[in-house]
C-alpha cells in the first residue's frame, strides 16, 4: 500500500499563490505517474497536472501558464504550485500515483481562493 498526505492548502486572496505538496510512502523514481486533481463542489473530480516518469508534463487548459507540477526525488515529494489564483480555483486538490497500473490517492487538502 502506498500512503499520499498532501499539505499547503488555504484561504488565499484572488491574485495570490500557494504551494501545495504531497509525500509519497513509496520511492516515486519509480512511480509511472504523479499527479494533482481537484474537485469542486458540485462537480467532478478533474485532472490538474500530471508529471510522468520521464518527466512529461500535462497541464488542464485552465490552469495552464498559472499552475507547475514538480517533484522532488532527494524529499519524495510532489509539488503543485499555484499562481494567479482564481475563485473558481477552489477546490479540494488530491494527489495520485500511479504504480504499475495501480493507483493511489491522498484525502485531500482545500483550497479556497476568495476576498
Amino acid at each position: 500500500q502506498v500512503q499520499l498526505v498532501e499539505s499547503g492548502g488555504g484561504l488565499v486572496q484572488p491574485g495570490g499563490s500557494l504551494r501545495l505538496s504531497c509525500a509519497v510512502s513509496r520511492n516515486i523514481l519509480s512511480a509511472d505517474s504523479l499527479g494533482w486533481y481537484r474537485q469542486a463542489p458540485g462537480k467532478e473530480r478533474e485532472l490538474v497536472a500530471s508529471i510522468t516518469r520521464g518527466a512529461e508534463t500535462n497541464y488542464a487548459d485552465p490552469v495552464k501558464g498559472r499552475i507547475t507540477i514538480s517533484r522532488s526525488f532527494a524529499e519524495n515529494t510532489m509539488y503543485l504550485r499555484m499562481n494567479s489564483l482564481k475563485p473558481e480555483d477552489t477546490a479540494v486538490y488530491y494527489c495520485h500515483a500511479n504504480y504499475a497500473g495501480a493507483n493511489y490517492w491522498g484525502k485531500g487538502t482545500l483550497v479556497t481562493v476568495s476576498s
